[in-house]
């Protein structure tokens, strides 16, 4: 609770991890220990950052459908203070677990859907496989969403960005000379007012099935159906595992 607002993260580990070749990028350990002494993993490091936060009251989970990969690996991913059901340590936030869909979008649809019924005013949405976020930047993001409804860390670029043609390196064509300055790389965790958020994963959802419209990310959508996103400085330590090489 922050001044009588509930305020809720979604944490999404939904994805398949196929650039990481199969493996689950979200379960790997790390080179670091939880606060029990084992090993700690990426999910675990992410959960573990938004938890540290007093704000946060509720973490929802996205896991995979498949039962070898799903709830019960998530579970195993996670220090075991946060599924202690009915008997965690004062300050850890609700924890809970729900299938993603067929895409990122319809993962974080699931847990907004979720989330309703526990009346958040504000929600987090975060990268699993993005363990490095601090409880700094969360709060900072907390902070510019009071402000704005909606914002999201971004990281200036340090080459020079070209748009090029479809069909691939092989046969594409720079078609555009965009401008550094006005380019940057979007990270997460994204944060927006509950209720238009939700509302908007309705009507993007509405417009996937009607014309076959793909969205990359949230404040993609928020943009879309409800307006502006504001922009914070995000961290460079805040990197997205992807490909095995991220690690070292």
């Amino acid at each position: 609770m922050n001044d009588g607002l509930s305020i809720a993260a979604v944490i999404c580990a939904a994805g398949s991890s196929s650039r990481m070749g199969g493996v689950k990028k979200e379960y790997l350990k790390l080179d670091a220990l939880d606060d029990e002494g084992k090993p700690l993993t990426a999910l675990g490091a992410a959960v573990s950052a938004f938890a540290a936060s007093p704000r946060i009251g509720a973490i929802v989970i996205t896991v995979p459908l498949a039962p070898e990969i799903g709830e019960r690996k998530a579970r195993d991913a996670l220090p075991s203070r946060f599924l202690r059901d009915g008997g965690k340590p004062a300050g850890v936030p609700r924890t809970l677990f729900v299938p993603g869909g067929g895409s990122r979008r319809m993962s974080v649809h699931h847990a907004l859907s979720l989330l309703a019924a526990y009346y958040p005013d504000y929600v987090l949405i975060h990268d699993g496989a993005r363990p490095w976020v601090d409880v700094g930047l969360i709060e900072r993001t907390i902070d510019a969403a009071l402000r704005h409804k909606a914002v999201t860390p971004v990281t200036p670029l340090v080459e020079t960005p070209k748009e090029i043609s479809g069909g691939g390196f092989q046969e594409a064509k720079i078609t555009r000379h965009l401008k550094r300055a006005n380019v940057a790389t979007a990270q997460t965790p994204q944060a927006f007012a509950f209720p238009d958020i939700l509302y908007a994963h309705e009507k993007a959802a509405a417009r996937e099935l009607r014309e076959g419209v793909v969205y990359t990310d949230d404040a993609e959508i928020w943009g879309e159906f409800c307006g502006p996103v504001a922009v914070i400085q995000g961290s460079p330590a805040n990197k997205k595992i992807t490909f095995p090489q991220d690690l070292e």
